[in-house]
């Protein structure tokens, strides 16, 4: 039995590099795309995980497919289409090591995954299915992620979703806003950043919108990741926020998709139902995926940042001492 599954972007993440001529921009090529982030951090984490989506049959999909490979993702789900090359995303980084993106899908050969696709057996066996929004953002995609997340829920598997907002890849902002919130309605355990709870609720109060989407859509957690700061948490039965810790980060790339890998980890550790787990238990969960979430940063790119369970549980003994 699988660990989790996840469907959704594949992609090649350009990352500026300092190595250059002053005065020009340089960037190196790294594996990416929110989904295959989680699925990366997972296994580094030593958990059993399985890809389900498209990449261009060019020497892009090529090597993320051999990423994958390297990192004991299965590939069996994924899809190497010539209909459209393989999507990139440019990404920019500021002085404060945050990013931003600029994207190369026009189509882009993660939105042509089709229902025909999905691999019922793959989905039905995995203990977690992972979901985001960018394989919403098409209407091909979107058919074949909503047959996968019914393919979850008909096998009474845990459904996590992270939205992952990237407002310049919808044509529609009310649009995504709707479709973002049926994700939410279909997930039991939902990441969001404070960007997408400003966009998502009534309100911006982190505390006031994630009880407004409790009451809406009856997850059983919703973290809200807060950079440096930590995680907001909400459980039907009480909420708060576990602190972060601090480090020289050098980028933030996919460090929301650590967090939520090393989140899942946990969650998969205990074997048990949320609702069982006792505030202090809950916790000391989300500190673990704090750090998963901490170390990403310390390093360049999503996918090659993604730390190993020695070096997590290395870093938190430093950080108690």
């Amino acid at each position: 039995m699988l660990d989790v599954v996840a469907c959704g972007e594949l992609l090649i993440d350009f990352t500026p590099t300092s190595h250059v001529e002053k005065g020009k921009l340089a960037f190196e090529q790294n594996p990416g795309g929110a989904p295959a982030n989680v699925l990366t951090a997972l296994s580094r984490l030593g958990k059993r995980t399985s890809f389900v989506g498209a990449v261009g049959n060019d020497a892009f999909g090529q090597f993320l497919k051999q990423t994958l490979l390297d990192l004991n993702i299965g590939t069996t789900g994924l899809i190497m289409t010539s209909e459209a090359p393989t999507t990139l995303a440019f990404v920019h980084i500021n002085e404060h090591a945050d990013r931003s993106f600029h994207f190369y899908r026009n189509p882009g050969a993660d939105t042509l995954l089709r229902e025909t696709d999905i691999d019922e057996e793959l989905i039905g066996q995995a203990r977690i299915f992972h979901f985001g929004s960018l394989s919403l953002t098409h209407e091909t995609a979107r058919a074949a992620t909503k047959k996968a997340v019914e393919i979850a829920k008909n096998n009474h598997r845990l459904v996590s979703f992270d939205p992952n907002y990237r407002a310049s890849l919808w044509d529609d902002e009310d649009e995504a806003k709707r479709i973002i919130l049926s994700g939410i309605s279909q997930a039991n355990i939902v990441k969001l950043s404070e960007d997408e709870v400003v966009f998502l609720a009534p309100t911006g109060d982190v505390n006031e919108a994630t009880d407004w989407l409790m009451q809406e859509y009856g997850n059983q957690l919703i973290l809200v990741t807060l950079g440096a700061k930590g995680c907001f948490y909400r459980t039907h039965d009480y909420c708060g926020i576990v602190q972060g810790f601090k480090v020289d980060a050098v980028d933030t790339t996919g460090a929301g998709d650590a967090f939520f890998g090393g989140m899942l980890h946990q969650i998969l550790e205990v074997k048990e139902d949320i609702a069982t787990r006792t505030q202090t238990e809950l916790e000391q969960m989300i500190r673990f995926a704090n750090a998963v979430g901490a170390l990403a940063t310390t390093k360049t790119g999503a996918i090659p940042a993604m730390p190993s369970l020695e070096e997590v549980e290395r870093f938190i003994e430093e950080h108690t001492r």
